[in-house]
This record gives C-alpha cells, structure tokens and sequence, in this order.
C-alpha cells in the first residue's frame, strides 16, 4: 500500500470516529505519536491525514500545542448587533478576556479620521484576546476616544466587558458600522492565537457610537474560523436602504439591514479572498 493510500485510509478511519463523537469538539486530539502508536504507521502519515481532514474543516493545528476538533460555529446576526459579552450571555455562554496590550499615545492619521478628532489628540488603544467558555474565538483591538478614555483607566486587565464598564459611567453605546472581510493571520496574531502564520482569519471592523452621536471606539475583530458566523437577512427596499445609509449614527431601531438579499455565513474560507460585505447594523435608539 502506498503511502497516499495508507493516510487516506487514516484520515477515513478518524474522520468516523468525528462524526461517531469520539472526540469533543474544541478540546485536544491524541498526539501525533499516540495516533501513530495506535494505528502502526509513520507520524508522517498520521500528520498528513490530520492536514487533509484539515483542509475540510473538521480539525485545526495550534503551534506548540497540537490538533484539535473544530467546534461548530456561532451565529450572531445583524438584525441588533450586540457587544460581544452581551452576545455570548444571551447564548448561555461564558465570555472572557485577557489584556495582550494597553498603551496611551497621539492619534494616527488613521485614527484621527475614524474617532473624529485631531491628529495627536491622545488615544487609549488595547489589544485583547477574547474567549467564549474559555476557548480563545479572536483577538480584539480598540483605539478609544479620549473623551471616553479617562473612564476606562481602571478597567481591569481581565475585565470581561467594557460596553457595561461604560454603561455604569454613564455612557450608553450603540453599534454603527461593521465591515467584514476574509484575512490572513500575521505573525503576532498567529502567536496568539495559535495558529499557523497567513491561516485565514474572519475580520470584523467597528465603529461604535454613543447615544448623542460620538465616536466611542474604533476597534479591529479577527476571529478564528468555524468560532462565529454572522447572518444578515434582507428587510426592506432599495429605498428603504439608501434613506438608512444617509441617516449615520441614531436612526431609529428596526431600520433596515443595508444588505440586498443575501445571506452571509462569513467563515474565511466560505467566501472568495477579496469578497468584502459592508453593512451598517441596526442601531438601539
């Protein structure tokens, strides 16, 4: 038997025993070695079996850790886009976080033209990993307006949400704009989020306002794929639409979703690499 047939052969024997619920979704797989061990052949062909079932989306390498089966994903949708705890808590599940980054400097270009203030003006930017029932789902990065900055300076380093942090400071936020694209993990996101460098990632881009109209945060989502999906379905007319884009920032909840009808299930590799949804979720008066 040849070599190709004896991994897919392997990859068959364990793609059964997936769908038999042999293995828990999103805990580890046995080791390379104690597959090998198991089924008297070579790592080598155990770790390309592992990559074809890979390539199908029912397992995931972690660098430096091992492999692991790939956990159904979650859907939010865009009909009223939640912070990302208050998702998780309507689900029955346990969101949280750790601190990677915190720092305090002048505004980018970038920065500037996404928060509505002067270049320099001073930002509070963060980088967080996120998880949902203390699986890691994403890394989530956030530049902070500053005049909501000097109420997040206490925030813990393992605060879980900063949407009720500002709520009990009296600041009530509402979400605006969301883009979402297909990306490739650089090499920090890839350290940590424990994945291979250039892996697919689903990015999400948010621009959060405050009840009057401010810009409260500008923030970069990358998820990891088969964690979350989002869904958007077509209410409304093209008219409809286009009086919704021009309203910005307050339109009355309910307006409709600025998509046509479509309905996207955004996992990396479920849309081309330069596929690009745009919309603008529905916003809490």
């Amino acid at each position: 038997m040849s070599e190709v047939q004896r991994y897919r052969e392997l990859a068959e024997a364990l793609r059964e025993r997936i769908a038999a619920g042999e293995f828990a979704h999103g805990n580890s797989l046995p080791s390379e070695q104690a597959f090998a061990v198991e089924y008297g052949v070579t790592r080598t062909i155990v770790r390309s079996a592992l990559r074809w079932l890979e390539q199908r989306g029912l397992v995931t390498a972690r660098r430096n850790i091992g492999w692991f089966l790939r956990a159904p994903h979650q859907v939010q949708g865009f009909d009223r886009l939640r912070s990302f705890t208050q998702w998780a808590e309507g689900r029955g599940m346990l969101a949280g976080a750790r601190m990677v980054s915190r720092e305090s400097g002048p505004a980018t270009e970038r920065e500037a033209q996404l928060l509505r203030i002067p270049i320099g003006e001073p930002v509070l930017r963060w980088s967080r990993i996120r998880t949902l029932d203390d699986r890691i789902v994403m890394l989530e990065r956030s530049s902070w307006a500053p005049w909501v900055a000097p109420l997040l300076e206490t925030f813990p380093d393992d605060g879980v949400s900063s949407t009720q942090a500002l709520a009990e400071a009296g600041v009530a936020v509402v979400f605006g704009n969301h883009r979402i694209e297909a990306v490739a993990a650089s090499s920090e996101e890839a350290r940590l989020l424990g994945v291979r460098r250039s892996s697919p990632l689903l990015q999400v881009r948010r621009e959060v306002f405050a009840k009057d109209g401010r810009v409260v945060e500008f923030g970069v989502d990358r998820y990891l794929p088969n964690t979350i999906a989002f869904e958007a379905q077509a209410a409304g007319t093209a008219d409809h639409a286009e009086r919704g884009r021009r309203s910005g920032p307050g339109m009355a909840a309910g307006a409709a979703i600025l998509f046509g009808a479509l309905v996207a299930h955004c996992v990396p590799w479920a849309i081309a690499a330069n596929d690009l949804v745009s919309a603008a979720s529905d916003l809490v008066a």
